[in-house]
């Protein structure tokens, strides 16, 4: 597995708590329109970052779990911008009609589902990250 450099390990690092501190807060609804920026800064710093420690050797389950984690980097993405969508309501329009069924029909799709992908995101985040662990160190081991 290929090591990132001083910086660009903390550059991980500050994604990661930038994301936390970014979702922490918006879910305690202090600065929304702010930290929803914050956390899309983290989520874009950190996946960068994780893309760019890239797996040079033969396995093919750790090269799987990397194809894992990189569904996981999108799924991040797409809860940032649809964090970013709860925050400003850019979809809205999009739902919009004549009637108050596009408004429902927003609520019932878009609206606050960046948790439901930024949870499915943070479990194959955490599976794949032990998992690769556990199968460097067993080839490192034998």
């Amino acid at each position: 597995m290929k090591q990132l450099n001083k910086t660009q390990g903390i550059l991980f690092l500050v994604g990661g708590m930038l994301m936390v501190a970014g979702a922490g807060c918006f879910v305690f609804m202090w600065q929304q329109k702010v930290v929803c920026w914050v956390f899309l800064l983290g989520v874009i710093l950190f996946t960068l970052m994780q893309l760019m420690q890239t797996y040079e050797g033969n396995d093919l389950v750790v090269k799987r779990l990397k194809r894992i984690q990189a569904i996981a980097d999108i799924l991040f993405i797409l809860s940032g911008f649809l964090m970013v969508d709860t925050a400003y309501q850019y979809l809205l329009p999009l739902f919009k009609s004549q009637d108050s069924s596009g408004y429902y029909a927003y609520l019932n799709y878009v609206y606050n589902k960046w948790v439901i992908l930024l949870l499915i995101a943070a479990l194959l985040e955490l599976y794949t990250t032990h998992r690769i662990n556990y199968e460097l160190n067993k080839t490192k081991n034998t």
